[in-house]
């Protein structure tokens, strides 16, 4: 006799495995009486879940990489945890360790959900009161190496999230102690992708709520290719950008888009006749590079 616990969690996994998303509460209830009656076996789930329009056009936006397809806000600022899972269900996991630099109190970032959902790693911020598992520490270029081997991070891990509001070019460019397979970090949408730009570094630096923060997604392209890395998306928002390993792209088949294509405007902050135009503009120049 088939137990029902298991039928529940294997359709719950068809859902997750192949349409990304929780079962509507009619379909779950179709696959479970149908198995209980018999009138179909629990492995039929899976084949006429493929045979659904929803999956055909799923399958078409997997082939295609198109992360913003697959955006979900859970514990995310935006729509960076559907964009995550999307991306580790195409390129598979190794040991599935994080590091997510700038958190907050952990209960809106990059990484809550993957730490809910059996992953490990080490979050970061320089919040007092926080946590016991979130780590406090101020992280700059110099000192961001020596901090990760603090903590015993591995030499290769999964993925690596940066927001620090100012000095995230500077703390990627500086990190040789590990070697994330992906990495989210925050660019600066005010800039249009043909423009290479980036705040001059300050240790002491932090959000100034403007414009003047962080660096381009030109800027950031290029310094993902000088450490072996492809730009693959940013999120809808226009807030952080996706990089992998140029090795898993090509392991993998990802079919690569132009920078033009891949940039997203800011949909936050400020707005002008009706559109948000980001963080108030700064008359501090940010530098070329």
């Amino acid at each position: 006799m088939l137990d029902k616990n298991d039928i529940k969690k294997t359709i719950v996994k068809n859902y997750h495995e192949l349409l990304y998303r929780e079962p509507d509460l009619d379909g779950f209830n179709y696959y479970y009486s149908s198995i209980l009656d018999k009138k179909i076996s629990i492995d039929d789930v899976s084949s006429i879940i493929k045979q659904s329009e929803e999956y055909k056009t799923i399958s078409k936006k997997k082939e295609e990489f198109d992360v913003n397809f697959f955006e979900k806000k859970i514990y995310s600022q935006f729509g960076e945890d559907g964009a995550i899972n999307f991306i580790f269900s195409v390129i598979g996991y190794t040991n599935q360790f994080f590091i997510e630099i700038g958190v907050g109190d952990g209960t809106e970032c990059n990484t809550r959900n993957l730490l809910e959902n059996g992953w490990k790693g080490i979050m970061i911020d320089t919040i007092e009161n926080n946590p016991a598992f979130i780590k406090k520490e101020h992280i700059i270029a110099e000192n961001v190496n020596n901090i990760l081997e603090k903590y015993n991070v591995p030499k290769e891990i999964d993925l690596l999230s940066i927001d620090i509001d100012f000095n995230d070019y500077w703390v990627w460019k500086a990190i040789t102690v590990t070697k994330p397979r992906v990495v989210v970090i925050e660019y600066n949408s005010t800039f249009p992708p043909d423009v290479s730009k980036v705040v001059d570094y300050d240790p002491e630096g932090g959000a100034t709520w403007t414009s003047y923060y962080g660096a381009s997604l030109l800027a950031y392209t290029k310094l993902g290719k000088s450490k072996g890395y492809d730009l693959v998306a940013c999120e809808n928002a226009g807030v952080n950008a996706f990089f992998i390993l140029h090795d898993e792209v090509v392991r993998h088949k990802i079919n690569l888009k132009d920078i033009k294509e891949i940039y997203r405007p800011p949909k936050y902050g400020d707005v002008w006749d009706g559109v948000p135009r980001g963080w108030a503009l700064n008359r501090r120049e940010m530098s070329d590079i």
